[in-house]
Parts: C-alpha cells; structure tokens; sequence
C-alpha cells in the first residue's frame, strides 16, 4: 500500500472503507430502517468516522510514540489484520458482527451506530490506513492531505448511502453475499502489499515484480 500522494491517498481509503465496502453495513440496516432513518444513521455515522480520521491522521506519530510501535510493526499488524478480515469475507464470515443479533437498544439510532462501530466508524482497516499513510512523511502538509483524503471518502459514503437507500432496501442477500466476497479478495491483496512493505522495511529481501 504506497502511498505517495493525495490521490494515491484517496483510492487507498476508498479500497478499505469507501462505498463498496460500507454500502453493505449499511444495506444490512436497510431492511429495518425507513429512507430517513438510514440517511439520519449515515450523517451521524460519518461524521464520527471523519472526526476520528482526522485525529488519527494529525495524531499519528504521537500515537506510536506513546505506544512505542514501530512504522514496519504498523505495518506488518495492519498487513496481517487486512488478511484475516478479508479472508473471512470471502468465505462468508462477517468479523466484528454483534453476536446476538436479537439484542436491539432501544435508541434506533444508537443501534444503528452501535451496529456500524467497527465495520465503518472504527473499522480496523481504515484506522490502520490511516495511520500508515500519515507516517508516510512528516511534514503537516502531508498530514492535511492525508486527512483530507479520508474525510473525503466519508462525505462519499454518506452521499452514497443517501442517493441509493431506496435501492438498498430492495437489495437482495445473496447479491450483498456476492459483493462482500470480491471485495474480500481485494483486500487480501492490499493486505498482502502491506505486509511486504513492513517485511522490506525490517531488511528482509524481496524480488521486485516486473
């Protein structure tokens, strides 16, 4: 996962916790939810989500530091975390899911986030995107961009999930089943990637691909 620039910045948290990833947190939610109640859901989600990309992409170092982790140990972590989620898609096993899904609070909306805290508010992908790509470089104009970047795929997600909620009631399972599971391969490779960054990073020798 090199990231190098605002652009490459912007497809990298696209690929980790842009819409084709949070459009099917948010479709499972469509089903009990009115149109209104899941875009109120999306707003409060994102903006908590955009906040906390924010901390993390200014706070980065500071993070670490207190820590004390490494920016290969990041990156091997987060390498191995990318992986084992995206495995799990692919076989059909959705990871951080409540465990009694008959358990409901009473507060529709704290539900909801409740419900989305880690595959879309604190997703473990998109924090450790964020915190790689903010250690990237330490000028503070990187920083910005960086959570510029993230900020951005938040405001996508909500604009996303607001056009399409309609749709997403009328989405069947089996479809979502599908989606989930081409983009669980997708994130086993962006997994992998970083995972030989942070091997590279400790010295070990790796064959360039050509």
């Amino acid at each position: 996962m090199f990231v190098f620039n605002l652009g490459s910045a912007f497809i990298t948290f696209f690929a980790v916790v842009g819409p084709p990833k949070t459009m099917l947190s948010f479709a499972r939610l469509a089903g009990t939810r009115s149109n209104r109640e899941l875009r109120r859901l999306a707003a409060f989600s994102t903006v908590i989500s955009a906040v906390i990309g924010l901390v993390l992409g200014f706070g980065a170092d500071e993070l670490t530091t207190l820590f004390h982790i490494s920016d290969q140990s990041l990156q091997l972590a987060g390498g191995a975390i990318f992986f084992v989620y995206a495995v799990a898609l692919v076989f059909g096993v959705h990871l951080g899911g409540d465990g009694d899904e008959d358990e409901h609070l009473t507060n529709p909306l704290a539900d909801g986030i409740r419900e989305l805290l880690l595959p879309y508010i604190a997703s473990p992908l998109a924090i450790t995107a964020v915190l790689v790509a903010s250690l990237n470089r330490n000028d503070w104009g990187w920083k910005a961009a960086v959570a510029g970047a993230y900020v951005g795929v938040a405001v996508l997600n909500y604009v996303c999930v607001a056009v399409l909620a309609p749709l997403m009631r009328r989405t069947h399972s089996t479809s979502l089943e599908v989606l989930s599971r081409l983009l669980g391969l997708l994130l086993a490779a962006v997994g992998v990637e970083l995972f030989l960054e942070g091997l590279a990073g400790i010295g070990v020798p790796l064959t360039a691909a050509h």
